[in-house]
């Protein structure tokens, strides 16, 4: 078994310690990582089709997953609750740590095939917000910004050059991810020449 082999199975033990779900998928620096000699830690999200059963089955598991008010107060009714009517619909809880960009783990919601649309969305945005004449790595440090845009921590807490070092970091990710958008754009919109100056060294 491989590195890679070895990775994945490890990130899969986690589903062994918490009730079945329909989705999951993990993301974070560990998988990609830009730095290997830093700690880092995986974020997972999880799909479920009944939530309220779900964090019923999780508590019996893992009180440990929740903040003790909640597990005290009104346990998964009151979690559920939080989540669809105070927020989105989406209970997070930053302190269950696995330590061990995104991963497809679990899908029996067929949400790779959404995800793509999101590939394709923010290739598009990151077109239009672009000058006319920009190289390879601009295309894709646009497309990472996007996730940045608003967040007021780019401002004073994270550092200014993370975008670029993510891009650096995973560069062969990110062709992997988009190249393949970027060559149906030529048969639309983009000119053989605008994609052989986006990728000067290919034979677009």
């Amino acid at each position: 078994m491989d590195n890679k082999d070895t990775a994945h199975s490890h990130l899969l033990s986690f589903l062994n310690a918490i009730p079945p779900v329909d989705f999951c998928c993990v993301y974070g620096s560990t998988l990609h990582s830009t730095d290997p000699g830093k700690s880092t830690m995986v974020d997972y999200i999880l799909g479920v089709s009944d939530p309220l059963q779900w964090h019923s089955e999780n508590l019996k598991m893992n009180a440990d997953h929740y903040a003790s008010w909640m597990v005290l107060l009104g346990g998964a009714k009151l979690i559920t609750n939080i989540a669809d009517k105070l927020g989105v619909g989406v209970h997070f809880n930053p302190y269950v740590t696995w330590n061990d960009k995104v991963n497809m783990l679990v899908d029996n919601l067929d949400i790779e095939t959404i995800n793509s649309v999101n590939l394709r969305a923010a290739m598009s945005a990151a077109l239009l917000l672009l000058p006319p004449k920009f190289t390879e790595e601009d295309l894709y440090a646009k497309i990472c910004s996007l996730s940045y845009m608003g967040d007021v921590r780019m401002l004073f807490a994270e550092d200014r050059n993370k975008v670029k070092k993510i891009v650096q970091g995973q560069f062969d990710l990110f062709q992997s991810m988009y190249k393949p958008f970027l060559e149906e754009y030529e048969g639309l919109w983009l000119t053989s020449d605008s994609l052989a100056h986006i990728f000067p060294s290919s034979n677009c």
